[in-house]
């Protein structure tokens, strides 16, 4: 364990006295197969090892030729953008009215696949660089071959869920941790740090877009101070991305409850291999749907039991005692609850277990 102290610096860099945020002017417009490294030496010739550079996007993927025509107005350039925005597409996570927020190829999660109609002319669409990490070691291998020694942070701007605005984040990086780890640290007050890991070549990214603007035609900043480059690549900034299994926010509002009502269509029944029924839980889930019931559609039984009968025998009673005892199971399922049916004479029993 490591003890943070006032002044101190951690395992991969801690607190410290200061940075200073630099921006780099001059660059002009780049163009398919510009040399970046040597156009942003040529503008900074002030660079000096243990710097980083945080470098729009934009740029990398002109300099790359991820560049896309289309027309430069009217319904064509519409159709030509919404085409262009389908192959960027690997899933769509929410869509509202003409906003598309998206999950690319690469994994991120973003408005409209990243792509980007402003700083170029009309007639062409900007695409995110087709492997962001990668292109952050190419630069800073060109940087080293000049005889400078710095991290690299390829950066866009996103959108936050639960938070208006926007913020830059790293897309890319090399030469620098994407994460400063600080759980076993112990805190001032003699707490273990648990849970903390700071993805700082997102906070380097936001600082940097502090002195580039969006109309001052500076894509490029310079961070100087932070004590965290090294001679290793590492993960880059792919290290940030949230694998599907523990993304607990994967979809949007209505894309998540759409999912849900496809699920409860295809709900099969249990093994009855689970643990067994919390009641709490059961109790929650016939609550949900006791005003949904029809009328005279009995429910009894213990948690792990419960006996669904109709008032009388008619296909119209056992009919609605079906939709009833379907309901019931969906709410289960939305309580992690699973369950299977079984007949008893008119009535239907489900057997009810914990989560699988």
């Amino acid at each position: 364990m490591t003890e943070c102290l006032p002044g101190s610096l951690g395992p991969t860099g801690g607190p410290r006295d200061g940075l200073e945020v630099l921006p780099v002017r001059g660059i002009g417009d780049v163009m398919p197969g510009d040399d970046l490294a040597a156009l942003i030496v040529n503008a900074a010739p002030w660079l000096r090892d243990g710097d980083i550079l945080v470098v729009t996007s934009k740029i990398v993927s002109k300099a790359e030729g991820r560049l896309v025509e289309v027309p430069a107005d009217g319904p064509e350039r519409d159709a030509a953008r919404a085409e262009v925005l389908a192959s960027e597409t690997a899933r769509v996570v929410a869509r509202r009215g003409p906003t598309a927020i998206v999950q690319t190829h690469h994994g991120f999660v973003m408005a409209a696949a990243g792509i980007d109609a402003s700083n170029i002319d009309k007639t062409h669409l900007v695409l995110l660089p087709a492997d962001p990490d990668a292109s952050a070691r190419t630069l800073r291998t060109s940087l080293a071959a000049r005889g400078l020694a710095v991290g690299v942070i390829v950066s866009d701007t996103m959108g936050r869920a639960w938070r208006n605005g926007l913020t830059d984040v790293a897309l890319g990086a090399a030469g620098i941790a994407p994460v400063r780890d600080h759980r076993g640290e112990i805190d001032p007050y003699g707490n273990e740090l648990q849970l903390t890991e700071m993805a700082v070549i997102d906070e380097l990214a936001a600082a940097g877009e502090l002195v580039k603007g969006k109309c001052e035609r500076v894509p490029v900043a310079v961070v100087r101070g932070y004590p965290g480059t090294g001679p290793a690549d590492g993960p880059g900034a792919a290290a940030l991305i949230r694998d599907p299994d523990s993304d607990m926010f994967s979809l949007g509002t209505a894309e998540a409850r759409a999912a849900g009502l496809r699920d409860a269509a295809r709900l099969a029944d249990s093994s009855g291999d689970g643990e067994p029924a919390d009641p709490a839980a059961v109790a929650r889930a016939l609550d949900a749907v006791a005003d949904l019931l029809a009328a005279g559609t009995r429910v009894s039984g213990a948690a792990g039991t419960l006996r669904c009968a109709a008032p009388d025998d008619s296909p119209a009673a056992l009919l609605r005692l079906g939709a009833d005892v379907h309901r019931i199971r969906a709410a289960l399922a939305a309580e992690g609850l699973g369950s299977a049916t079984a007949t008893e004479g008119a009535a239907l029993v489900l057997t009810v277990t914990g989560p699988v």
